[in-house]
């Protein structure tokens, strides 16, 4: 159903999961059904239990290819990590010919994917971080040449699972004794793990909101300050973990080039909607570390903050994405498949 600037619109707001970010989703999900009926518009809460069970008012919910979503306008889909930021569900989504806030499903398994992700922004020639993918059955058939590769990153590094998010599994590494427990802890969560060398200077966010394309919003770059060593999972969600700094401490051509990598990535990792941009910045030299096609979504959450400072407060913010959702629908429905 098209609708206009003005109308008002029926959404489901899926959250939940099957994966490790359940509850962080649920958190976001509420806020994100809060602000829309802010807004104005008339929400339907559908939850997805670790089960992996749709619900809806209570139910199992049942759906068919080509039918929608309980009649809905657009779908926006509060989904972190596995099994919803990944691409599953919004090939789900696109099949049920439904308008869905967000990126596609080859965006959102890319980005998901910390390896393919990085291996597509060295092509496109984005600064970096230094770093290395490791596949367990690698690991296991040649250990010794893993780690010699490894060793040439220095230390510390950050061993990572590759396709979690909210910095679950992460292991910070800075003796050559705790590299291969930390591999091994990351394996239990993923069979590819990412080791990345560790970047000076300081963390800094930037949120993009727009179309697949050049046009799209890059926020004021925020700066992530910790109590602790260093951006983990306490430190995310914890009261008083972090301090988001806006606008970041860094120069002003250090944030112009922040916006512009965060625009080109986007870009380049095919995005659509929205995207919160990782960097690391020292002095004038900017790296990209990564993006996240659905972070966290709290009014309080790193995104929100930046495009509140942006000049678009939260309600506004999710009836543009919603309106982002129902123009990209319309336009690629134009085209013969």
């Amino acid at each position: 159903m098209a609708a206009g600037a003005s109308t008002a619109l029926t959404i489901a707001v899926i959250a939940g999961g099957r994966s490790s970010e359940h509850d962080i989703s649920l958190s976001s999900g509420g806020a994100v059904r809060d602000g829309l009926r802010a807004a104005g518009h008339t929400v339907a809460w559908v939850e997805i239990g670790r089960d992996g069970v749709w619900r809806h008012d209570g139910a199992a919910l049942s759906v068919a290819p080509g039918s929608g979503l309980l009649g809905v306008d657009v779908v926006f889909p509060v989904l972190h990590g596995p099994f919803g930021e990944d691409g599953t569900v919004q090939g789900l989504l696109e099949m049920l010919a439904v308008p869905y806030v967000g990126s596609g499903v080859t965006a959102s398994a890319l980005c998901l994917d910390k390896v393919l992700f990085k291996q597509v922004m060295a092509s496109a020639g984005l600064p970096q971080v230094d770093f290395v993918g490791v596949r367990a059955e690698r690991f296991q058939r040649g250990r010794g040449a893993v780690l010699e590769q490894l060793y040439g990153l220095g230390l510390p590094v950050f061993v990572k699972p590759a396709h979690l998010g909210s910095s679950l599994g992460i292991v910070k590494v800075s003796n050559s004794q705790e590299l291969v427990p930390a591999l091994e802890s990351a394996f239990f969560y993923d069979e590819l793990v990412i080791v990345e060398a560790m970047a000076p200077g300081v963390e800094v966010e930037c949120g993009v909101l727009g179309a697949s394309g050049d046009g799209a919003l890059a926020s004021v770059p925020g700066q992530v300050v910790v109590g602790g060593e260093w951006y983990d999972f306490s430190a995310k969600y914890e009261p008083g973990g972090m301090e988001l700094r806006v606008p970041a401490g860094i120069s002003e051509a250090a944030g112009e080039r922040v916006q512009a990598i965060a625009r080109e990535s986007f870009v380049a990792a095919g995005c659509d909607g929205l995207a919160r941009v990782d960097f690391f910045v020292d002095g004038e030299h900017v790296l990209l570390n990564e993006l996240n096609t659905m972070p966290g979504f709290t009014p309080t959450s790193v995104y929100a903050k930046l495009l509140e400072a942006s000049g678009i407060p939260y309600a506004e913010l999710v009836d543009r994405l919603c309106r982002l959702a129902l123009a990209r629908h319309a336009r690629r429905s134009a085209y013969s498949f």
